[in-house]
């Protein structure tokens, strides 16, 4: 025989208060944790430190995304310059899980999407109680709250009528409300700035603002370094993509002052978009050109060789210049892989002053490792040589000849999407901070008995001398006192 136990009476609404569904009890969890301070603090540092990995670390530019042979050929930098401290296995683990690409990895774009909702959410939690904060108003006090011995109260005694105590608060600019008791005793509440909390409101807007800037660009925006000789035209985009973005370098000055130093560098740089010219500047740094969705700064700059290479029979396998992007002995080097052939043509810029300022070498990979990079050369012709100079080496079929030395022009091209974000969430935690420290709410009740007698009472943010302004009140209300 079932035994039938009474419950409290407290039992009706624990149980009501407890969800049955499984699904509603997993979402007030969720809620309880997107609205923890701790779990705020938790996803900071976790994305501080995926920063400071990404850091440290060597990140691979925006260009190696365009393709996946772009991808590789970056990636092949990065392997040649950790491999050899860490091994392969070590730089392969760190690959798969994208630490070559923190700011873009699908992670962290997950870890500020998941910081972004935590805002929101605890924003969303604390709206209805900032708003009963600043709209609920209480005008009467109880005898107990004027209490002088309480800080910040104040009693005059008698001589001043409820008219006194209005105006005096109207002239400190608070808003004034009143209220009437029964025996005459007249009630005034002044407040001033009584919606400042609300402000925080704009503040956490600015900041998932930041956050989503960071995720935009992260996503979707382009930076990548473009040595640009001059007269060469280089495409920014991928072959093939419609409104082909392009820059062309029209001229390159580098002046020097009278001890040899450079004094400054400026590049004639002009913006194709469709084979269409659509912007021309001369850029120096900081003074960038920004045209066809991206920002042109004028970064670093070197030397370069002009060279002409045919083949045996006549025919041209190249013409134009090799910057010299590399360095070897503190000396200024740059190469060029002869198209159509297996030669690859090196060369070394001398000191200055030097009566042949180049040193042209011409190899042949013989031998390769795993990974498809040359381990072993054979000399095919070298020498020094200056403009004007060519040579003929016996074992190849070409022709190299050069032209003259110019210079490359570095060129940083920078897409930023969130840029606009960025802009509009800076002025949105600057307001908000503007407004919560500059204009913090202040808060006086008085209450004014039918004998003459005022007791005030004042609550103001922290920011606020109290004290000061309080004083100035009393001050006031002390100078219109009228005798008994």
């Amino acid at each position: 025989m079932a035994t039938s136990r009474a419950l409290p009476d407290h039992a009706p609404a624990i149980i009501a208060r407890r969800p049955a569904n499984p699904l509603a009890r997993a979402g007030r969890r969720v809620y309880r944790l997107l609205t923890s301070v701790r779990f705020a603090v938790l996803q900071i540092v976790a994305i501080a430190l995926a920063g400071v990995v990404g850091i440290i670390l060597p990140q691979l530019p925006s260009i190696a995304f365009r393709s996946a042979a772009d991808y590789l050929e970056q990636m092949d930098k990065v392997r040649a310059r950790l491999e050899p401290s860490l091994g392969t296995g070590v730089v392969g683990f760190l690959e798969r899980l994208q630490l070559f690409r923190v700011f873009s990895a699908w992670w962290f774009t997950l870890l500020l999407a998941l910081l972004v909702v935590s805002i929101v959410v605890c924003t969303l939690d604390r709206t209805p109680r900032l708003w009963r904060q600043s709209s609920h108003i209480r005008i009467r006090q109880p005898d107990a709250f004027y209490d002088p011995s309480l800080p910040d109260r104040a009693v005059i005694a008698q001589g001043l009528a409820a008219d006194d105590v209005r105006a005096a608060l109207r002239r400190a600019r608070f808003r004034v409300r009143e209220s009437e008791a029964a025996d005459g005793t007249r009630y005034l509440y002044g407040d001033r700035h009584q919606y400042v909390k609300m402000a925080t409101l704009i503040s956490h807007a600015g900041l998932v603002g930041f956050l989503l800037a960071a995720a935009v660009t992260s996503r979707f925006g382009f930076e990548s370094g473009i040595l640009l000789p001059v007269g060469q035209a280089i495409p920014i985009e991928s072959i093939g993509t419609s409104d082909l973005v392009s820059v062309k370098n029209l001229a390159f000055q580098a002046p020097r002052d009278d001890t040899g130093r450079f004094t400054d560098f400026t590049t004639d740089l002009a913006v194709y978009q469709g084979g269409r010219e659509i912007a021309r500047k001369t850029i120096r740094v900081n003074d960038p050109l920004s045209a066809g969705g991206y920002t042109f700064h004028q970064n670093f700059f070197g030397p370069a060789i002009d060279l002409t290479v045919r083949a045996r029979g006549g025919g041209l396998l190249w013409s134009g210049p090799v910057p010299l992007d590399a360095s070897a002995g503190g000396l200024p080097t740059g190469q060029l892989v002869v198209p159509g052939r297996d030669v690859v043509i090196q060369l070394v810029m001398a000191q200055p002053g030097t009566a042949t300022p180049l040193f042209v070498v011409a190899v042949r990979p013989t031998a390769t490792d795993a990974a498809g990079n040359p381990t072993a050369y054979q000399t095919l012709f070298q020498g020094l040589a200056g403009p004007g100079d060519s040579a003929a080496p016996e074992s190849v079929d070409i022709d190299v000849k050069v032209d003259a030395i110019s210079a490359y022009s570095g060129i940083i091209a920078r897409r930023d999407p969130g840029a606009p974000i960025v802009w509009i969430s800076f002025l949105l935690l600057i307001l908000g901070l503007a407004i919560t420290f500059y204009f913090p709410r202040r808060r006086v009740w008085s209450r004014v008995a039918p004998t003459g007698e005022v007791r005030l009472a004042a609550h103001a943010d922290r920011y606020v001398d109290l004290r000061r302004e309080f004083g100035a009140l009393l001050a006031d209300l002390v100078a219109r006192r009228r005798p008994a």
